[in-house]
């Protein structure tokens, strides 16, 4: 791939003051934060809603459970009514033979007949009143019934106005938990955001102002020719300085970030939109992944930990200039090192 420069025009512009990055960091992180809000509304929606479904399955079956007990409770009822009239019923038939008994005792001078008659009454006083003695032990049975299924309503009550408390504490976890994450988040965004700054910082140190390396937005940017010859996927032989470099800016990230903050570097590659297709690089994806894939092996081998490490290839996908010249080539060919969140 041929590669155009235009040295005067390139230090004209890297000798201004460049206010972008700035910008545009700060961009990149209230829009980190609004992402970060997003999610710990979607986390106190989950727990608020299932916690809700729980109380309304618990309601449910408590009502029917109620609604069960008022109907037995009805019958119940119903059949004391029905015991309590017999029973009124019974006692004034057995008034009745007591006094039809009083009559004829005062008759038993007057003949066997009236004797018998009078046996007669006796007994059926007697089953009179063994029949009023079961309509009371019903009335009893009733009366006991009822008693317990007044406790069970008890009980019940007592478990949904427990059931609905639990729920208002809930409800004031699910609000405490959201609150807290919220902080959380917030100081992981700005913790994470402190050391992009500062390996960017070191980078530039180490870098220095050159016109083949620039910064876009939140992105270290090397020209692909810097580490890369044309169309190809190993390093030049004076790009491993340039690795080493970057290598040791990362080694020291990792020793300063906690370790229970999840980040990698990406690195990212890219080409122009002339297609390529070799037997080793059949399309511009492949070439680009490849030198990404390069690049990370490099700085593993320099001691970068591989869990913070991520390569990407874009290919021809992501330019920095939709122009058809050699510097728009130029400036679309290269690999890109970003801090970000894994």
């Amino acid at each position: 791939m041929p590669v155009s420069s235009s040295g005067g025009r390139r230090r004209g512009r890297s000798s201004q003051i460049n206010y972008w990055p700035g910008f545009v960091d700060a961009l990149s992180t209230l829009l980190l934060a609004i992402i970060f809000l997003i999610s710990v509304f979607t986390v106190g929606q989950f727990f608020l809603s299932r916690e809700l479904s729980g109380r309304d399955t618990v309601l449910d079956r408590l009502n029917r459970q109620i609604a069960e007990l008022t109907d037995l409770l009805s019958l119940e009822r119903s059949g004391r009514r029905t015991a309590e009239e017999s029973l009124t019923s019974l006692q004034s038939t057995l008034r009745a033979a007591e006094a039809e008994r009083a009559r004829l005792q005062g008759l038993v001078e007057s003949g066997g007949a009236a004797q018998a008659e009078a046996g007669e009454l006796n007994a059926a006083l007697e089953a009179e009143k063994q029949a009023t003695g079961r309509a009371l032990s019903q009335v009893e049975i009733l009366n006991q019934q009822i008693a317990a299924m007044r406790r069970q309503l008890a009980a019940l009550e007592e478990a949904l106005s427990a059931s609905e408390n639990r729920d208002k504490e809930s409800q004031a976890r699910i609000a405490d938990l959201g609150s807290r994450l919220n902080v959380a988040l917030a100081q992981r965004v700005q913790e994470l955001a402190r050391y992009r700054s500062d390996f960017f910082g070191r980078l530039r140190q180490i870098l220095g102002n050159r016109p083949d390396v620039r910064i876009v937005g939140d992105r270290f940017v090397f020209q692909s020719e810097v580490l890369f010859p044309a169309g190809q996927a190993f390093l030049r032989p004076e790009a491993s300085g340039e690795i080493d470099r970057i290598a040791s800016a990362l080694v020291e990230l990792e020793k300063q970030v906690p370790p229970d903050i999840p980040w990698v570097i990406r690195v990212d590659g890219h080409t122009d939109q002339r297609p390529i297709n070799t037997p080793q690089f059949p399309s511009n994806w492949a070439l680009s992944s490849a030198r990404a894939i390069a690049v990370v092996q490099a700085l593993i081998a320099r001691g970068v930990q591989p869990q913070h490490l991520v390569a990407a290839g874009f290919g021809e996908f992501q330019p920095l200039d939709n122009g058809t010249t050699e510097e728009s080539y130029a400036r679309n060919r290269r690999i890109e090192l970003k801090l970000t969140e894994r």
